[in-house]
């Protein structure tokens, strides 16, 4: 049997009359760049996390870069975010003309706390990016304190977080990530939990004038054609991706359900192996698991025995961002960030999309029990 690592037919084919009709409604109207298809996706998007602005961009990568050029900043300027994550995070900060740090994370959640943003804080730090990693949200009420106390922005990391949320002292219930911190930066690549046919992105906001200056950006800096009140950039969301989310979405509760269930399949199954650490859960949280990572001895040689077993697996990430040979100008040594280190030699991601099945969890975790000699 067969289990890849991820596996998006089954979701298209359940979906597809929706998916196909939306898709020709679409070409029909040849409307495909933003338009009444992505004011729709907006407006069913700030209501499903609770806040007043979304704005659709064309990756998850702009909407971590349009915020921060919202900014504007100045040379010499800084954001700080964790080492341990995809390298979009940085990428875009550099592009937005930020200079990255990087800090380290929490073992436990492989998130950034209060204490990991504070030691890699400095004069200059102009923004926090707190990445809510695989699925699981970062301690934001510790984060926007930090955040309060020295004036910077907190711009959440949500590409793979989207419908997690936190329980958090408001009293009005949890939060859902991207309507805790100043802005909220979602990604629609294939991949995610809430997936396009292709790039897309989406910001979201509790500033109006914040929001509004990100809506100019994604379209050269103006709201008006030919009239630029700023340089901004193109970064329009397509008509057709967002009529694909817009089918997609009132599933997504549905599809974080089955995604927790099979967490909880993994965890019964290798609770007993001490070999492995299983993911935590921070209390308050609700975990989406967009990955199931687990730390496993002799990582690589399990991920082969995997492969020979016909399971898929990932590494993310094995080199952390202050290593990576184009950041080479920021100073990043070995042992900077201890933490992040160890998470690259030892992570190792499971499947856990919805549609996975529980024989071919059950499948995954008999032959990691073999690999490390635990009867099955």
């Amino acid at each position: 049997m067969q289990v890849p690592l991820l596996d998006l037919k089954p979701q298209y084919q359940a979906l597809k009359e929706a998916i196909d009709t939306a898709i020709e409604r679409v070409v029909t109207s040849q409307g495909f760049i933003l338009g009444p298809e992505v004011e729709g996706l907006e407006s069913e998007m700030a209501a499903y996390l609770g806040v007043p602005h979304a704005v659709g961009c064309a990756s998850g990568t702009d909407a971590i870069l349009l915020p921060l050029r919202a900014l504007d900043p100045e040379p010499g300027d800084e954001v700080v975010m964790p080492a341990f994550t995809f390298f979009a995070t940085a990428g875009a900060a550099w592009n937005a003309g930020f200079r990255p740090v990087f800090c380290d994370i929490d073992p436990a959640t492989f998130n950034v706390t209060r204490a990991t943003l504070e030691a890699a804080w400095t004069e200059r730090t102009r923004s926090v990016v707190p990445v809510h990693l695989f699925g699981q949200m970062a301690p934001m009420a510790e984060i926007k304190a930090l955040a309060r106390e020295r004036g910077s922005m907190v711009l959440e990391d949500c590409a793979q977080a989207i419908g997690a949320r936190q329980e958090d002292d408001s009293g009005e219930g949890p939060v859902m990530a991207g309507a805790s911190g100043d802005a909220g930066a979602f990604s629609f690549f294939p991949t995610k939990n809430l997936g396009g046919f292709g790039d897309g992105g989406l910001v979201t906001s509790r500033d109006a004038d914040l929001a509004e200056k990100v809506a100019k950006l994604r379209v050269h800096g103006g709201r008006q054609m030919y009239h630029h009140e700023m340089v901004g950039t193109n970064s329009r969301l397509d008509a057709l991706q967002a009529a694909v989310l817009r089918v997609k979405l009132p599933h997504l509760d549905d599809w974080a359900r089955a995604r927790r269930e099979n967490a909880c399949l993994y965890h019964g199954g290798l609770d007993d192996v001490v070999e492995v650490k299983l993911p935590e859960v921070m209390e308050g949280n609700f975990h989406v698991y967009n990955q199931f990572t687990l730390r496993a001895d002799r990582r690589d040689d399990l991920r082969a025995h995997l492969a020979e077993a016909g399971i898929g697996s990932g590494i993310y990430y094995p080199v952390p961002l202050h290593l990576q040979p184009c950041f080479h100008e920021l100073g990043g040594r070995e042992g900077m960030l201890p933490e992040t280190e160890r998470a690259c030699r030892e992570v190792l991601s499971l499947p856990i999309f919805p549609e996975v099945g529980k024989e071919r969890v059950e499948r995954v975790i008999a032959e990691i029990r073999r690999f490390y000699g635990y009867g099955v």
